[in-house]
């Protein structure tokens, strides 16, 4: 039997930190790794992993090239389910991981401590499961709370 497929993804620095605090749940998966930094697959080794360009609401152009990155890499893998910590760059993957039926998670931010992130807002209508790690936030924003992950 084949092992199911997740792909994790976050872009660098505490998105990506969260996001390999989270790689004991992964146990048991074949897992494939995305990110905005190259090098971040050295971190993963023994995965596949792939780097995509960074995005935001200052560099909207890039989600253009993000978006056919996600169909290709999300092709390829045929992932069960996505899971992410943020940024921006993984909102393309939540929505065409969608349409290929996996199942979606999106983690926001442990420093989105008073309201959820930008991203976060708009993950929650993509995601299948959107989540804070803050307990008055998930219940002012309508979403989920299962705790902290850090």
């Amino acid at each position: 039997m084949r092992t199911r497929r997740v792909l994790a993804g976050a872009s660098g620095g505490g998105h990506w930190i969260e996001l390999m605090r989270l790689r004991p749940a992964f146990d048991g998966f074949d897992v494939a790794f995305v990110s905005t930094l190259a090098d971040h697959g050295d971190l993963v080794s023994g995965h596949r992993y792939y780097a995509i360009p960074d995005a935001s609401r200052f560099r909207v152009l890039n989600f253009f090239p993000i978006f056919w990155q996600a169909i290709r890499i999300i092709g390829r893998e045929r992932p069960v389910a996505i899971v992410t910590t943020g940024s921006a760059p993984m909102l393309p993957f939540i929505l065409i991981g969608r349409l290929f039926s996996a199942k979606t998670l999106w983690v926001d931010s442990i420093a989105s401590s008073e309201h959820l992130s930008m991203s976060g807002h708009i993950a929650k209508y993509l995601a299948g499961r959107c989540i804070s790690q803050w307990p008055d936030v998930a219940s002012k924003q309508a979403v989920e709370y299962w705790g902290k992950f850090v």
